[in-house]
């Protein structure tokens, strides 16, 4: 929001528009949103000094003798909410910095390790960098208890014309409300599983474009409540089809020239080539963060149309990162592995700290690869430098701790923290009975 960011024209807005209460909204350490509304006479106050919380009580923040910390509003971030709360009244909406007692940054709010990520890339030349995401999910239909219902609805398919399905109309709301949020859109339709769906937004400066993702979730849940159905973020939610990625294609169009511009000429290594390398010399310890679910590993597979192997490709269909160029002529580095479950706010901060460090470090990303890299052999694979991904969350969270550069992103807070809570779920699932083992092994 430009122009408007000033405490009185925030309340000046909120008179005209009747709100008498505006939400403050951050993440946790996973990307759980966080919310505590505030009366609108209240707001100079908290725009000038925060709004003071118990960081104790959120997973991964603070212990309980450091527990002092303080939401701050960004008010470039004030917006109307196109929906009313239960009681029929308008409301807004601004996401919020977090601040220690002393007014400096914690170090561990998600927000700010990205941002600490765009600085770093600026010091490299990377000011120019913005993110389109392609958000795709699952729309489940709501039981009379309220719970979503784990039932195919729709076989419509990609691209598929579904528009008297009560999914379409509600996809169509969802950027609907989007559009109403200022969160500016390519477009949105069916995708290849049941019950899928993909909504993509357009290229946003990087912290811009987490916000937004973060605000799009909220009201895609929201829009979906409305119709009688509920979103999920689950990247594999059914065996034999694919399952839900979120795609991040980053850019570095300037007014007068593109910094990935080498990527689609040969034979010239600059910005775009060692980006690429950089994700790719990262991949292992990225996809730690991208794919944070004991679930996401098994969309990590052969034959779910989704990325297995690291390598970047132009015309291959599954690759960990493909270049294309836009019809603008702006050229794309597309990360294809992360997944809809992610914190936005991390998974752009270590991708970013990932493509960054193959430009300090100038790298060079080896040949394209056009061939299927599934059926090659290992040894053909090995040496091709085309590594595996991880097999499973315990695999990418010892690559993680291995990683100086991820870890630096992150901090060691927030490395300390986010590490122990996701072995602490390994650990539970590997510890579960599973009806497979006991439909295979019960009667052997």
């Amino acid at each position: 929001m430009k122009g408007q960011t000033t405490a009185d024209n925030l309340i000046s807005l909120a008179q005209a528009a009747d709100i008498r209460f505006v939400r403050l909204q951050f993440t946790d350490l996973f990307g759980t949103v966080k919310t505590v509304e505030l009366p609108v006479t209240g707001l100079a106050q908290a725009c000038a000094e925060g709004v003071l919380f118990d960081g104790s009580s959120i997973h991964g923040f603070a212990r309980v003798e450091e527990s002092d910390m303080y939401l701050c509003p960004d008010t470039s971030t004030w917006v109307l909410l196109p929906w009313l709360d239960d009681a029929s009244r308008p409301l807004a909406r601004m996401i919020c910095d977090i601040k220690l007692p002393d007014g400096s940054a914690f170090a561990g709010d998600p927000r700010a390790i990205l941002k600490r990520a765009v600085a770093d890339a600026q010091v490299c030349g990377l000011d120019a960098l913005t993110i389109a995401t392609e958000l795709e999910f699952f729309l489940f239909p709501l039981g009379n208890d309220g719970q979503p219902a784990l039932a195919v609805v729709d076989h419509a398919g990609y691209f598929g014309n579904d528009q008297q399905q009560a999914a379409a109309h509600c996809r169509l709301d969802m950027a609907d409300a989007l559009a109403k949020l200022g969160i500016p859109l390519f477009g949105t339709h069916h995708e290849t599983a049941p019950c899928q769906h993909e909504i993509d937004i357009a290229p946003l400066p990087i912290v811009q474009a987490a916000d937004a993702l973060v605000t799009a979730k909220i009201a895609m849940r929201t829009v979906a409540q409305e119709h009688g159905l509920y979103v999920s973020w689950m990247p594999k939610p059914f065996a034999g089809f694919a399952g839900s990625g979120l795609h991040l294609r980053f850019q570095a169009k300037r007014a007068d020239m593109d910094d990935f511009q080498d990527v689609l000429r040969d034979g010239n290594v600059g910005c775009g080539r060692r980006f690429i390398a950089g994700l790719l010399d990262h991949a292992a310890a990225l996809t730690a963060i991208a794919n944070p679910l004991v679930n996401s590993y098994k969309r990590l597979r052969p034959g779910s149309e989704a990325p297995v192997y690291a390598f970047w490709s132009t015309r291959h269909p599954m690759p960990f990162v493909r270049a294309a160029m836009d019809a603008n002529g702006a050229v794309s580095i597309e990360l294809r592995s992360p997944d809809p479950s992610c914190n936005p706010y991390l998974a752009f901060a270590a991708a970013l700290a990932a493509g960054t460090d193959g430009v300090r470090r100038r790298l060079n990303a080896p040949p394209a690869l056009f061939e299927s890299a599934t059926a090659m052999t290992e040894e053909e694979r090995f040496l091709r430098s085309i590594p595996r991904l991880p097999v499973h969350l315990d695999d990418a969270l010892t690559f993680l701790e291995e990683d100086e550069t991820i870890r630096a992103c992150l901090g060691e807070h927030a490395l300390t923290h986010y590490v122990g809570a996701k072995a602490a779920e390994w650990e539970a699932y590997s510890r579960t009975i599973h009806r497979w083992e006991h439909e295979q092994y019960l009667l052997g």
